[in-house]
Formats: C-alpha cells, sequence, structure tokens
C-alpha cells in the first residue's frame, strides 16, 4: 500500500514551518492534559481532606501526598502546580491548617445547645497522630514544591501550630513536625522569626537532652539542629541572630561545637551520600549530648 508522505516530510512546501506547528501542537496538548490530571488530582485529594471523618480525611491526604511525588518528578509538572496553588478552590495549605492541623481544643465539643433544638449539629472526628503526620507530609512537600506556600503556611500561624504539634503529639507526628518545620523555613525569614519567638531551639534542646525520649526521635532533632544551623540559617545577616548562642546554653558548649561543625558536610555529595552523612553526623551529635 502506498501512503502519502507526511506534509512535514522533505518534500513539503514548507519543511521548516511545518514541523515546528506540530511540535507547538503536541506540547500544547501535553500541558493541556497535565492540567487537567493535576487540577483532577488536587480535587479528589482536597474533597476527602475537607471531610468531617478522620479516616476520609487520612484517604485525601494519602492521595495528596502521592500526588506531590509525582509532582516533583518534573519541572513542568512543578510548574503547572506552582500555578494551580493561586486558584483558591485548589491550595493545599489551608486545606490542611483548617482541617488536620487544628488545635485539638477547636475540635472539642463545648456546647449541649443542640440537644434542644432541632437542628442537628455538626460534629468533626478529631484528628490522629496519623492525620497530623501524613498532613505534615504534605506541608513539608508543599513548601520544598511551591515557595509561596511557606507565605500561606505563616498565614495560618503556621510556627506556633508545629510547635504545639512538637509538644503534644506522639513520636510518629513529632518527627514529621521537625521535617516540616525545616521545609517552612527554608527561605522564609518570617517563619524563622517565628521559631526564635517560640523558643524553639529550647523545645528541641528539651527533646534531644530527654533519655526517656525514643531514640529515633532524638536523632531526628539531631538532624534538624544540623540542617537548622547548615542549611536553613546559613545566611549573613539570619532572622534567629541568637541560634549559636541558644544551642551553647541549652545543650552545652561541646556540644554546640560539634552540631555547627558537622553541619557544614554535604555540599559536594549526591542526595543519598548526603542523607547518610546527616544521620552518621545525628548520631555524634547525640552521643555527645549524652557524654556530657
Amino acid at each position: 500500500m502506498y501512503l502519502k508522505a507526511p506534509f512535514w516530510s522533505k518534500d513539503s512546501e514548507s519543511p521548516r514551518e511545518s514541523p515546528w506547528a506540530v511540535s507547538e501542537l503536541i506540547n500544547s496538548l501535553e500541558r493541556q492534559r497535565l492540567h487537567r490530571e493535576i487540577t483532577l488530582a488536587l480535587r479528589t485529594g482536597l474533597s476527602d481532606a475537607r471531610a468531617e471523618f478522620s479516616f476520609l480525611r487520612i484517604r485525601g491526604l494519602r492521595v495528596i501526598l502521592k500526588f506531590l511525588r509525582s509532582v516533583a518528578e518534573s519541572d513542568t509538572t512543578i510548574n503547572i502546580f506552582s500555578l494551580s496553588q493561586s486558584i483558591p478552590d485548589l491550595q493545599v495549605v489551608p486545606v490542611l491548617f483548617r482541617h488536620s492541623l487544628r488545635d485539638t481544643e477547636d475540635q472539642s465539643v463545648t456546647s449541649l445547645d443542640h440537644i434542644f433544638t432541632v437542628e442537628p449539629m455538626e460534629i468533626t472526628s478529631p484528628s490522629t497522630d496519623s492525620e497530623v503526620s501524613l498532613a505534615l507530609r504534605v506541608l513539608e512537600g508543599c513548601c520544598l514544591i511551591h515557595c509561596e506556600s511557606n507565605v500561606l503556611a505563616h498565614q495560618y500561624k503556621a510556627i506556633p501550630v508545629l510547635m504545639n504539634i512538637l509538644s503534644t503529639r506522639g513520636v510518629l507526628a513529632q518527627g514529621a513536625c521537625l521535617d516540616a518545620l525545616i521545609a517552612i523555613m527554608l527561605d522564609s525569614s518570617v517563619n524563622q522569626a517565628g521559631f526564635e519567638a517560640c523558643n524553639g531551639i529550647e523545645e528541641v534542646a528539651m527533646l534531644i537532652r530527654h533519655k526517656q525520649v525514643d531514640e529515633k526521635l532524638r536523632l531526628k532533632c539531631g538532624e534538624f539542629l544540623l540542617l537548622l544551623i547548615g542549611h536553613v540559617n546559613g545566611r549573613e545577616r539570619p532572622p534567629m541572630a541568637t541560634i549559636h548562642e541558644d544551642i551553647r546554653r541549652f545543650l552545652g558548649e561541646k556540644s554546640a561545637s560539634l552540631i555547627w561543625a558537622a553541619s557544614q558536610f554535604g555540599s559536594t555529595l549526591d542526595p543519598e551520600q548526603r542523607l547518610t552523612a546527616l544521620q552518621i553526623q545525628a548520631r555524634r551529635v547525640l552521643e555527645s549530648i549524652d557524654l556530657y
């Protein structure tokens, strides 16, 4: 069977323009497809994340977290996700703070007036540690992918909320909280200042010094301090001007010096080696605190 040569072949009258037009069409269709898929994934996940029941919110958070991991694989999808966060109905951070990261006091029933009325009362199930942990992972992902999410988080008083989680929740949520704190303070002077105002270093120091605290959480505190000194606070005029003095005051001179020296690791390492180096240095920090 004879097939007619495509119009973008060598014999075409416009060999330069036609292939370009086809390529532009294909790219445009691909972008439209990505827009639709990202919008659908966000709407599906956020719908469940707003639910009254914790198990539904957990399902929605898992969908969003899986979606964020796929978004991070491509600059194109990162750009589309960033554009989507300018649309209020698709914004992830506000949903997290309104539903999964609410204060437990806001979730308690303080009035029995509904008993004497015919209007049903809407009762929202409280957030479990698993839900809070997932919400913090989603918050971490949003802030790392989309820098404006740090600004949105600040509007919902993210630092005080997370510091409350760090002091009241279980190990699962506390570990995720430390990672989320690093993410929302990265390149955000206002959140760094909020962390200092909440005496964040003192709270972390109390956890890492307490030998009855789970060892994995203490190691996570060590990693947090290393990242805080070496990456978040490594600028000429950081908002947290007293951070070195605070670490020295709460953990001692020798541990503080070790943290500062160890925090300078990994600038030339690949991500996997950097993670391994971080874990090794965190172990050394923990050993120095237990020793002295």
